[in-house]
């Protein structure tokens, strides 16, 4: 973008060169900049008086004008063996103490596996859990990468509790929403916010049932690559929430 503009001024001949700096724009693990600069030129004319032209030169990145959320994406973490987590999982009353860790043995192209609190633990490459000791999904895809701000998508899956026995199956919607800054009491992470809402039904060992919406809110972080938080509204089972309380990756 290029403007010039001629003004009169009753100055002294002088040449000023301005250049100011960098607006630096954070987009997830990116950093976009764009440059100002601005040159102001003064030049002798008769009688002191002064012809001042201003030339502006602005290189502004599409993503300064699109919106920090429309520029951040995060691709698929490279998940290594040796990586830890300790979550808390809790109903009614907020806690800090770990209770859940996970910690990984193996990776493949297909699959992640290792242990959440010592019991066999497998998962999707994009980290949605395929069975551990409480769950089994057949095809959970709470996360789908490359994540980004708009992005939506449906599964389905046949789920088992077991703790309880119930099984049935589940349609989800899922859609990524933001991309905000989330505290959680492992740290501050950049993390972007997913809504889904999953239609379930499904039958107990009594014979009891479920038919219900289920809508969880969670946020994940590239930095510790996880849901660093969840949330989640199940009629049958009240409000339930896990934050990541500690992380050790391998570099």
């Amino acid at each position: 973008m290029f403007a010039l503009f001629p003004i009169r001024l009753p100055l002294q001949s002088a040449r000023l060169l301005t250049s100011i700096g960098r607006i630096v724009d954070k987009s997830g693990d990116r950093l976009e900049r764009s440059r100002m600069t601005i040159a102001i030129e003064l030049v002798n004319r008769r009688n002191n008086e002064g012809l001042v032209r201003i030339r502006f030169c602005i290189a502004v990145g599409l993503a300064l004008f699109a919106g920090p959320a429309l520029a951040q994406k995060t691709e698929r973490p490279e998940v290594k063996v040796g990586d830890r987590w300790q979550f808390v999982r809790y109903y009614s009353v907020a806690s800090t103490t770990p209770n859940v860790t996970w910690e990984i043995n193996s990776v493949t192209a297909t699959e992640i596996s290792g242990t959440e609190n010592g019991e066999p633990l497998r998962l999707t490459p994009d980290l949605n859990v395929i069975d551990s000791p409480t769950s089994n999904q057949s095809n959970p895809q709470a996360l789908s990468f490359p994540l980004e701000v708009g992005k939506r998508w449906q599964y389905a899956t046949d789920w088992l509790f077991k703790p309880k026995g119930s099984r049935g199956s589940l349609v989800v919607d899922v859609e990524v929403v933001a991309h905000e800054r989330i505290a959680v009491p492992a740290g501050e992470f950049e993390a972007f916010k997913l809504v889904s809402k999953g239609s379930v039904s499904g039958t107990s060992p009594i014979n009891s049932h479920y038919d219900a919406v289920i809508t969880t809110t969670y946020w994940y972080a590239a930095a510790p690559r996880a849901i660093v938080k969840s949330v989640s509204h199940n009629p049958y089972l009240g409000v339930s929430s896990v934050e990541l309380v500690g992380v050790q990756m391998r570099p």
